[in-house]
């Protein structure tokens, strides 16, 4: 049997089976995609939807997607409900989302040691836990006077440049509750309405600022930003105010410049 029979007979010839390979890695690539899309859907109404409402968001026909679903359910990407049966995020998202949270600390460090390196101050990095800062990571500038602050130690909200930076990141409401409940415990004088024009300017510009609020001597710069998760972040540099006065521009237009690496970084 000559080969031109044995195609004519049925086999595969070898272009055939070329265009069969890209077809199904499409279709595999295709079925990733609408997995992605059913599970982004959910994420935004985790409280539980039925086959009939993810098909209508995801304009899929229902067969579709319950063949999809199938999978996930097996994967525990997703889970059953046991209230109205819907189908809602499963648990192993939760560990997919832990094994892959971004270390900002890590990740930030190079950024950090350049703008210390450059100025020849402090750089400090904070995250936001409930009604306060923590500081996670800090590199130590090179001046003989120069600001330290120990990490792990907590910070207030409404008195320093990284704390305004942070609670400008949050919704209006959440930010002055935040913030009316910090300023009547410090019984500072400050007006809640002052801080929140001070949060709207901060809003435009991208920084914050502390002029001798926090620490008599001390002023300082911020930046706030969000990693993946939400999780809120505020890179500042503090300076003593009677060297600040003098470096404030130059500082800020660094930290201005390194804005887009940080975001890319972190992103």
């Amino acid at each position: 049997m000559t080969s031109a029979e044995t195609d004519s007979l049925g086999s595969t010839h070898p272009m055939e089976q070329a265009v069969t390979r890209k077809s199904a890695q499409h279709q595999g690539v295709q079925v990733i995609a609408r997995a992605a899309e059913i599970l982004r859907v959910l994420k935004q109404d985790n409280g539980g939807l039925s086959l009939g409402q993810i098909s209508d968001r995801v304009g899929l026909p229902r067969s579709t997607v319950q063949r999809i679903v199938n999978a996930l359910l097996a994967e525990k990407l997703i889970m059953n409900t046991a209230a109205e049966g819907g189908l809602r995020l499963g648990p192993e998202i939760q560990s997919l989302a832990a094994a892959g949270r971004v270390d900002a600390a890590e990740l930030l460090r190079p950024i950090m040691s350049t703008i210390a390196e450059r100025t020849g101050e402090t750089v400090d990095l904070a995250v936001l836990r409930d009604d306060h800062l923590v500081f996670v990571d800090q590199v130590v500038g090179t001046h003989r006077v120069r600001t330290v602050s120990a990490v792990g130690e907590n910070f207030p909200l409404i008195s320093t440049a990284n704390g305004k930076a942070a609670l400008a990141l949050l919704d209006d409401e959440i930010a002055a509750t935040l913030a009316a409940r910090e300023l009547k415990a410090s019984q500072s004088g400050k007006a809640l309405s002052t801080l929140i024009a001070e949060l709207e300017g901060i809003r435009a510009t991208g920084l914050a600022w502390d002029f001798d609020e926090h620490t008599e001597g001390i002023s300082a710069v911020g930046y706030g930003f969000r990693d993946p998760a939400g999780q809120i972040y505020a890179l500042s540099i503090p300076v003593p105010s009677y060297r600040f006065s003098k470096t404030k521009t130059e500082i800020a237009d660094l930290l201005k410049v390194m804005v887009p690496q940080i975001d890319g970084m972190i992103s």
